[in-house]
């Protein structure tokens, strides 16, 4: 079977729930990083990109329900570029790179696009429809932002708890305190404001709106500031707005190709997609479950953790994180060493095509040969990758 690789990535600065990026829909958001992203591959006629595969958890808005066709159309490719939209949660665009992965190595694709969007601030209320028309009673709206809505009563309790109770569970688990906690939160600001310093994001960083570097890292921060914070979902818990992901809004990209497709692109191969995997358990131990599935891609990779130089893994809170990097065999210096989504944002469905994006620069930057970018994803699931420098 030919191999997929990565050769170019591309996103938006990540912008704060309400900030910078708050009047820019979702897919224009999407719209500017795929054509940007078609533009970057200098011989690339655009009529030869066999797909665009975005990732969004929401959809009920301006995403339009097939967010990643909007997005072509909106790009001005050819309308003879066909595209489909995934929805995994924070895991989608994470889902739709491993989707165009598996089209490149079965032949039925050269050229794809993959990546993901997600506008946090821009995400609906909905109101359910009624059983019967014109109902005497009050109806409610409910938010789309993020986490459970309009719940199947079905459904048992103890798996629809909030996302920050299921990792303060995760925390009764694995006894993982507060100030590790922060100290891993202060450590992603640091780590993603020099790498911001250092220039590592400018060429995988495309400005829009007028906001050119991610809008939440905090790099000032202090260990008193964070210990000062109440948690949010206990009153006696662990988990507060600094050590955890913020809403955030933002569009994701990446360029893939078979080994072939260098020639229509103009451009040599990042990195080669060598393992990829899903884990599913217990919807309220999201948080444990990339550490199956991280082991699944490896084992398919055919390497073990000794293999591994780099790690990118989604920061969606810090007990989730440090539970998954303290159950690895991996040296955590080597875990997102240029910043995480603590710091820089975690727009749902973009969060999976920056953590590839940012892996392949890291492994080229760091001469290492293997990497795993990770996630995991509400309702009890996990996605990972592993990609070789190339």
């Amino acid at each position: 079977m030919p191999a997929a690789y990565v050769y170019r990535a591309l996103r938006t600065p990540f912008g704060r729930f309400g900030g910078a990026l708050a009047g820019v829909r979702p897919d224009d958001l999407a719209a500017h990083v795929v054509g940007e992203l078609a533009a970057s591959a200098p011989a690339l006629d655009p009529a030869r990109i066999d797909e665009i595969v975005l990732g969004n958890a929401n959809g009920a808005g301006e995403d339009n329900r097939n967010v990643a066709r909007m997005a072509g159309l909106l790009a001005g490719l050819p309308v003879s570029v066909p595209a489909s939209t995934v929805n995994r949660l924070c895991g989608s665009g994470l889902d739709a790179v491993i989707t165009a992965s598996r089209a490149i190595e079965t032949g039925d694709a050269e050229v794809v696009i993959a990546g993901g969007v997600e506008s946090m601030t821009r995400a609906p209320w909905v109101v359910p429809k009624p059983d019967r028309a014109f109902p005497a009673g009050d109806a409610s709206l409910v938010s789309t932002t993020l986490g459970w809505r309009l719940v199947n009563r079905r459904m048992p309790a103890e798996w629809t708890v909030s996302l920050g109770e299921a990792n303060e569970q995760l925390r009764d688990r694995f006894p993982i305190s507060r100030e590790r906690q922060d100290e891993f939160a202060l450590r992603s600001h640091r780590l993603a404001q020099q790498a911001w310093d250092d220039g590592f994001y400018d060429d995988l960083v495309t400005p829009v709106a007028g906001l050119t570097r991610d809008e939440g890292v905090r790099a000032t921060s202090t260990a008193a500031e964070l210990a000062g914070l109440k948690p949010v979902f206990r009153p006696d818990g662990t988990i507060t707005a600094a050590n955890a992901s913020p809403l955030s809004d933002g569009a994701s990209g990446v360029l893939l190709g078979s080994e072939a497709a260098a020639d229509l692109l103009g451009l040599t191969p990042l990195a080669r997609v060598a393992g990829r995997a899903a884990h599913a358990c217990e919807p309220q131990a999201f948080g444990w479950a990339p550490v199956a599935a991280a082991a699944k891609a490896l084992e398919r990779a055919g390497i073990g953790w000794d293999d591994v130089g780099a790690v990118e893994l989604n920061e969606a809170f810090a007990v989730q994180a440090l539970a998954c990097v303290d159950a690895w065999d991996v040296d955590p210096g080597r875990v997102n060493v240029r910043g995480g989504a603590i710091a820089l944002g975690h727009p749902l469905g973009a969060s999976g095509g920056r953590l590839v994006g940012t892996l392949a620069a890291v492994l080229r930057e760091r001469d290492e040969r293997w990497g795993v970018a990770a996630v995991c994803i509400g309702v009890g699931q996990a996605l990972a990758v592993v990609l070789e420098n190339a």
